[in-house]
């Protein structure tokens, strides 16, 4: 689909980015094709009736079983109650479906579903009878062969011919475009604030001395197969992160540079398949339960390998397809979810995809450095009439850190997203008494089309000073 290309253009522009500024361009990020990982097979989700409340262990007066500490404080601080998709999926009928002979590789337990993987349709026989499974849903098939990604070395050191001016570095325009300095000014940089990232791989994040200074609370991997080492993975993640982590002064300062960072790989550069859903809820629900307050998800999908499991426009309604449904719950569980809008704004799609098409959530469009919409900047309404994109930011181009290391401008909606993410975990630090809910609505009031939102600009870009001087005027 169009973000595997826009993904490869973004690939192209470093490295000739590079070329042109660097005389050592050894390590660049290479492919080889090999089979697929495990062999031949087929994902199903299946769709279970219940929790099983009779027999499950789980209680939600004992929330401390499934969910740790910081995400109960999390849910108390905002008058969230612990309810029934809180509980994990009903153990026994894990264990009926085990034993049947069928590998479950993911589950969601806020949809209530199952992710098992077969070899061959025949093997579909053993779950007959199991009447608990409301319905079965094919989400992957694998391919004949993928390609390999080989890590990329890394620079000892930012490249100086984009140092900035100041404390920012390469970094200032963008921070001081959202109107951060002067949050930052007054003390808040993210502090004591956990960002979840959701993103196909970390490209060398353990070893650029840039993100050396990183507050990493975990990584985590829901892709299936797992990757050996998700910072051996693709850069993309690697700039996404950038944006807010990186703490080099007088070279790159991100907007977030306090926070601590969960970083999640949930998103399979290999192919393109609904089962990424099922990868992505798994990834908020964990984010969940280890207390995360923001997720940043620079990731949307809408056309798949398999055609006949494309998304339509129609069910562009937050609730229709299982990622827009999980992402329309983050709110409910006291997160602050925000999406990059898309980039297939030039394409036969052009609208937002999934599941920036989700409510409660904050959808970021990419705008150029003269407040003009970038013309790949997927656009809105939803299905269901509401207005998308929710806000813009710089994304033609945004500054970023490659995963070899080295500052460029990069284009797109998955380097806006983290942009406004990174400073909602700001403002929420200067805000604690706010509910996810009321960060976001915030967020869009702040922003300078909040007078007459449309579906290309959404609110505008939010000015976040903005933001908290309204949030600290009401009670």
């Amino acid at each position: 689909m169009m973000k595997r290309y826009l993904m490869l253009c973004a690939f192209i522009l470093s490295t000739l980015t590079l070329l042109a500024h660097d005389d050592k361009v050894t390590g660049i990020l290479e492919t080889d094709m090999v089979s697929f990982p495990g062999g031949k097979c087929q994902m199903y989700r299946l769709y279970l009736k219940d929790k099983d409340l009779d027999h499950t262990p789980f209680s939600v007066n004992r929330p401390s079983e499934f969910l740790s500490q910081r995400s109960i404080d999390r849910r108390k601080r905002q008058g969230i109650p612990v309810d029934l998709t809180d509980l994990p999926v009903a153990p026994a009928y894990e264990k009926q479906v085990t034993e049947a002979g069928i590998e479950i590789v993911g589950k969601s337990k806020w949809n209530n579903t199952l992710l098992i993987r077969i070899h061959k349709d025949k093997e579909l026989r053993k779950l007959d009878g199991l009447e608990f499974i409301t319905k079965r849903k094919k989400v992957f098939q694998a391919p004949d062969s993928v390609s390999q990604s080989m890590r990329s070395n890394v620079r000892n050191g930012l490249n100086e011919w984009s140092q900035g001016d100041g404390f920012y570095g390469a970094a200032d325009a963008q921070l001081k475009s959202l109107n951060g300095k002067r949050l930052h000014e007054s003390g808040y940089c993210g502090k004591g604030m956990m960002i979840a990232v959701f993103d196909g791989g970390f490209m060398n994040v353990d070893k650029i001395p840039a993100l050396h200074k990183i507050k990493l609370a975990g990584v985590k991997d829901f892709v299936v197969p797992e990757s050996k080492n998700v910072f051996g993975e693709m850069e993309h993640g690697t700039m996404v992160l950038s944006t807010m982590a990186a703490h080099a002064p007088d070279f790159y300062v991100g907007v977030a540079p306090d926070a601590q960072y969960l970083l999640i790989r949930c998103e399979d550069e290999r192919t393109e398949s609904l089962a990424e859903e099922d990868y992505w809820a798994s990834a908020a629900e964990y984010a969940d339960s280890c207390g995360v307050d923001v997720i940043n998800s620079s990731l949307g999908y809408h056309g798949f390998d398999d055609s006949s499991m494309d998304h339509h426009y129609y069910e562009q309604d937050g609730n229709t397809a299982l990622i827009s449904r999980t992402a329309s719950m983050c709110a409910d569980k006291g997160i602050v979810c925000v999406n990059s809008a898309g980039n297939d704004g030039m394409g036969s799609w052009k609208k937002i995809n999934f599941p920036a098409d989700a409510k409660d959530i904050l959808t970021v469009g990419s705008i150029n450095e003269h407040g003009m919409n970038a013309a790949f900047s997927a656009v809105g309404p939803t299905a269901d009439g509401r207005i998308k994109p929710d806000v813009m930011a710089f994304g033609s181009p945004t500054c970023v850190i490659t995963g070899r290391g080295s500052i460029i401008n990069d284009n797109g909606t998955s380097f806006s997203s983290p942009l406004v993410a990174g400073m909602v975990a700001c403002l929420w630090q200067a805000l604690p008494g706010k509910t996810a809910k009321q960060i976001i609505k915030l967020v869009k009031l702040a922003g300078d089309n909040q007078q007459h939102p449309d579906n290309v600009f959404g609110y505008g870009v939010p000015d976040f000073w903005k933001a908290y001087q309204t949030g600290k005027a009401i009670k």
